[in-house]
C-alpha cells in the first residue's frame, strides 16, 4: 500500500443510522473507502436492528443497544476472515441497518377483475381492494429474499411485489371461500381474517409480519353490477306481467300529450315496434275482456265511461267508442 493509499483510507470508529426519514426498511452504511476501527462503536436505535456482511454472506448481527466491536462481538465475522483472536487492526465489512417499524396503511386492490366460480352466478368478476400493515421482523431472511447490498430499500420499493403476490394468493382465497357473491358484502370481516391468515405464511417467507389485514370493499364491474341491478329490481317489482301492464297505462296518457301521439314515445325511446306490440296487447285486454259472468248495468256504465275517456285523449275514435257501446248494451237484453 502506497503513502497516498494510506492518507486517503478512513476509520470508522462510530456506526449508527438515524432514520431520518420514514418508509425506509433497510439501510446499508456507507463505507466505501473506509475501513472499521477496532473497537469502533456500533450504535443501534430502538425498533432496529444491524447486521455485518462480509463478502455477501451474513456475519453477525445485533439488536437494539451500544455495541463496542471487538473479537468477542463478532465471532463470527472474526472466524471469517481467519482473524488471529487478539487482532486489533481496522477491518472492512458492509454494515446494514433495518428498521422495525410498523409499517401502516398500505393499500391493496385488484388492478384487474378477478373471475371466480360463483355458487349463484356461475363465473363472475369480482373487484377487491382494503387496507394492510405489517413489519419487518426477521432481518437476515428480509436481506437475503428482498433487500440485497442495495444502499437504501424502502416501503414503495416492496409495495408493488407484495401486491403481485397478494393477487396472486387472493383468486384462490375468494374462490375457496364458497360465499356467494351477494353475501359477501356481509362477510367481510371473515373474508379479512381468511386472507390474512393465508397471507401471513406468505409475508413470512420474506422476513415480514402480517400485523392486519382488511377487506375494505368488494364489488363487480360496472357493466356486471348494471345486470345484477336489473335483477335486484325484478325481484322487488315481483309479477313481471302485471309491472309491464302498469308501465303501459302509465304511459299512454303522456304518448297522447307528445308530438307524434302514442308512436312518438316509441320512436324516441328506440323501441316503436316493442311498445307498439305491447300497447296492442295491452288495449286487446282492455276491449276484449276474458268471459265473465254476465254484466250488470252498473258494471257496464263504469266501463263505458273509462272507454269515453279514451276519446278525449285521442286514443279511440268516436265510431270505435259507439260499436264498443253498442256491444255492451246488447248484453243487457
Amino acid at each position: 500500500m502506497g503513502i497516498l493509499d494510506f492518507i486517503k483510507k478512513q476509520f470508522v470508529d462510530v456506526i449508527q443510522w438515524t432514520e431520518d426519514s420514514n418508509g425506509v426498511l433497510a439501510y446499508r452504511f456507507p463505507m466505501q473507502d473506509m475501513e472499521i476501527q477496532y473497537g469502533g462503536m456500533l450504535t443501534v436505535r430502538d425498533s432496529q436492528s444491524a447486521i455485518f456482511v462480509n463478502e455477501g454472506t451474513v456475519a453477525d448481527s445485533f439488536g437494539p443497544g451500544l455495541h463496542k466491536l471487538t473479537t468477542q462481538n463478532i465471532p463470527i465475522l472474526t472466524n471469517l476472515r481467519n482473524w488471529d483472536k487478539a487482532f486489533e487492526s481496522p477491518f472492512k465489512s458492509d454494515v446494514i441497518f433495518f428498521s422495525h417499524r410498523l409499517q401502516l396503511d398500505r393499500k391493496w386492490g385488484t388492478p384487474n377483475p378477478i373471475t371466480i366460480r360463483d355458487a349463484e352466478f356461475g363465473m363472475v368478476r369480482l373487484r377487491a381492494f382494503g387496507m394492510y400493515s405489517y413489519k419487518l421482523t426477521d432481518p437476515t431472511l428480509f436481506y437475503k429474499q428482498i433487500s440485497g447490498t442495495r444502499e437504501i430499500y424502502t416501503v414503495d420499493d416492496l409495495d408493488g411485489q407484495l401486491r403481485n403476490v397478494m393477487i396472486a394468493e387472493l383468486t384462490q382465497i375468494f374462490a375457496n371461500s364458497k360465499i356467494p357473491f351477494l353475501d359477501m358484502a356481509a362477510n367481510q370481516g371473515g373474508l379479512s381474517a381468511l386472507i390474512k391468515t393465508q397471507m401471513a405464511t406468505i409475508f413470512a417467507r420474506y422476513g415480514l409480519a402480517l400485523d392486519n389485514l382488511v377487506v375494505e370493499n368488494i364489488s363487480l364491474p360496472e357493466e356486471l353490477q348494471a345486470i345484477l341491478d336489473k335483477r335486484i329490481s325484478m325481484n322487488v317489482i315481483g309479477d313481471l306481467g302485471k309491472y309491464t301492464q302498469f308501465q303501459v297505462a302509465e304511459s299512454i296518457p303522456i304518448a297522447a300529450d307528445n308530438e307524434g301521439g302514442v308512436a312518438g314515445i316509441g320512436a324516441g325511446m328506440g323501441a316503436g315496434m316493442m311498445m307498439a306490440q305491447t300497447m296492442a296487447n295491452s288495449m286487446a285486454n282492455a276491449m276484449n275482456p276474458a268471459p265473465q259472468a254476465p254484466a250488470d248495468k252498473e258494471n257496464i256504465a263504469v266501463t263505458l265511461e273509462k272507454l269515453h275517456s279514451l276519446i278525449g285523449k285521442g286514443i279511440l275514435t268516436q265510431a270505435e267508442f259507439d260499436a264498443k257501446k253498442t256491444e255492451l248494451l246488447s248484453k243487457l237484453v
